[in-house]
Formats: C-alpha cells, sequence, structure tokens
C-alpha cells in the first residue's frame, strides 16, 4: 500500500491544501492528513477545530485518515507506516524551505517527499494570510473550503 502523509498546523485549512490534497489522493492509495501540534505555537484554532474541518471537508473521501501527531513527521511517518510525505509549493521559496526539510528527513530515514505545485489560481493562499483576512473581519470565504467558517 502507497501511504502517505501531508503534514501541517492547517491553521486553518485553505483552498491550496484543499488542492493539494485532492490531487494527492491521486497518487496514493490512502492519505493521512497530519496535523502537528507545536506546544510553542499560538493557533488561531483549536486543534478540535482544526481537524474537524478536515473530517469534514473529506467526509465522503475514504482513502483519507486524519490525526494529529507530536515530534518528528519521520517518526510519526514510521509510527502510521507511510513511506511517503506530500508537501505542497506555492513559490520558489517555498520549493528551498521544503527542500531542505526534505534532505534532512531523507538523512534520517528512508521517508521519500513528494512535492506538489499548487494550482495558480491558488497559489497565493497561505493559512498565514487567511488568518489575518479573518482578524481584520475580511471576506476569507474564497480563500477556504465550506467546512472552515468561524461564524
Amino acid at each position: 500500500m502507497r501511504r502517505a502523509i501531508f503534514p501541517g498546523s492547517f491553521d486553518p485549512l485553505t483552498l491550496g491544501h484543499y488542492d493539494i490534497i485532492l490531487r494527492g489522493i491521486t497518487l496514493f492509495d490512502e492519505l493521512i492528513i497530519s496535523i502537528g501540534v507545536n506546544s510553542d505555537k499560538k493557533y488561531m484554532f483549536s486543534l478540535e477545530e482544526r481537524k474537524h474541518f478536515i473530517e469534514e471537508a473529506f467526509k465522503d473521501e475514504p482513502k483519507i485518515k486524519v490525526l494529529t501527531y507530536e515530534g518528528l513527521t519521520v517518526d510519526f511517518c514510521k509510527k502510521v507506516d507511510a513511506s511517503f510525505i506530500l508537501r505542497g509549493l506555492r513559490n520558489p521559496g517555498d520549493f528551498e524551505f521544503e527542500k531542505a526539510i526534505a534532505h534532512t528527513n531523507r538523512k534520517l530515514s528512508e521517508i521519500e517527499t513528494v512535492f506538489l505545485l499548487t494550482s495558480s489560481g491558488k497559489s497565493y493562499i497561505s493559512s498565514s494570510i487567511v488568518r489575518d483576512v479573518i482578524k481584520n473581519g475580511g471576506d476569507y470565504t474564497g480563500l477556504v473550503p465550506d467546512t472552515v467558517r468561524t461564524k
């Protein structure tokens, strides 16, 4: 079985994430959307809310699981028997950052990282932009799946 994880904080899930997930499930038998927990980071949405957003968005997709984890991503991969890490790239900056992480993960384990380019119409969307729009009372509905609503 080709099992991959798609790790992130998903604070919140965006249409960019959604795009990568939909395209990723065509490549793998199972895709585990892995919500990383970082106690040093302050999140806008609780872990339960983030997990709910994702589970609701993909409730009809049997190839998707949603799990949470702490610690190293490669250790989580071993725990769930995943051979691949799926990552989305929006721009050259993402590539440089993700490349360094992929090389480190490869050094620590036999886990391969698979990169997908975000669709051009969604490449500008980031969780930090969405959070800023929400904090300032803007209309964020065109940036996130319908399951992500704060009111």
